[in-house]
């Protein structure tokens, strides 16, 4: 009898855990919604003539996606309806959202090629996605394996809000649907690729620091108060390219690349 009843409510525990999992849970699930709302107002945003806003709504987004993951783990509230919203959330607010805004704001005036750029950059977030989901546990989680879609959101929606700030070169202004083009299938590209792109999950708590970080800090914080819009750009700028400069030095290193999937019979630590 006590084998039974132990089975029975071990059987109880799993369909509770089984059913934990299916569950919506609201406060993580919130911040996703949240998330696919600003990237819808950017778009009307966008449809309006108001590029500012459009570009602040993305970047609104990424503040509130990096937010549901973390609520979610703090309140112990995962599951598998929560992890499959946040990736649709992510196509539409970082894949679909920034392409619509880039073609409204500059792409149409370029025809075919313009909508054309436009869904190179679709097409990679949707891409990178699908291949994120795949390669959960794979690949190594201190890297990306290229371009995160918030960062390829954030250079494209950084130009724009740069430009609207109008802080552009005139020979850039000259330039600006040429510009926005290669942006976005620069973009695009590189979100599909196996450059490594540092995601930081791997750092804890750290209790001293170096001089030097100290100091680079006070000049970003230095940087940014006197010029925001041109210093997150640059900013932008440089952690595109970072994977490609990273991975040139794993080359001339030897050293393999962190994000390739690794092949039959090997393991990813």
């Amino acid at each position: 009898m006590r084998k039974v009843r132990r089975s029975a409510r071990a059987n109880i525990r799993e369909r509770i855990q089984e059913a934990r999992s299916r569950s919506i849970f609201l406060l993580p699930n919130s911040f996703t919604m949240a998330s696919l709302f600003c990237g819808f107002w950017g778009v009307a945003q966008a449809m309006a003539g108001h590029f500012g806003v459009a570009a602040g709504a993305i970047f609104l987004s990424m503040l509130l996606d990096g937010m549901d993951g973390r609520v979610a783990r703090l309140t112990h509230t995962q599951s598998s309806f929560g992890e499959q919203f946040d990736s649709i959330a992510d196509m539409t607010a970082f894949g679909v959202c920034p392409a619509l805004i880039a073609y409204e704001f500059a792409l149409k005036d370029l025809g075919t090629f313009g909508w054309a750029a436009a869904f190179i950059y679709c097409a990679g977030a949707g891409v990178r996605l699908a291949r994120f989901n795949a390669n959960i546990g794979i690949v190594d989680k201190g890297f990306f394996q290229g371009l995160a879609s918030p960062a390829g959101a954030a250079l494209v929606m950084g130009f724009v809000w740069l430009a609207e700030a109008d802080q552009l070169t005139p020979y850039l202004a000259a330039h600006l649907p040429w510009i926005t083009a290669i942006l976005c299938i620069y973009a695009g590209i590189t979100m599909v690729s196996n450059a490594p792109f540092f995601s930081g999950k791997n750092i804890g708590f750290i209790r001293t620091v170096p001089f030097w970080v100290v100091l680079v800090t006070a000049i970003l914080v230095i940087c940014i108060s006197s010029n925001p819009t041109l210093t997150a750009f640059v900013i932008f700028c440089c952690y595109s390219v970072s994977g490609y400069i990273y991975q040139f030095y794993l080359w001339c290193r030897g050293r393999p690349n962190p994000v390739k999937p690794p092949r039959a019979g090997e393991t990813i630590k």
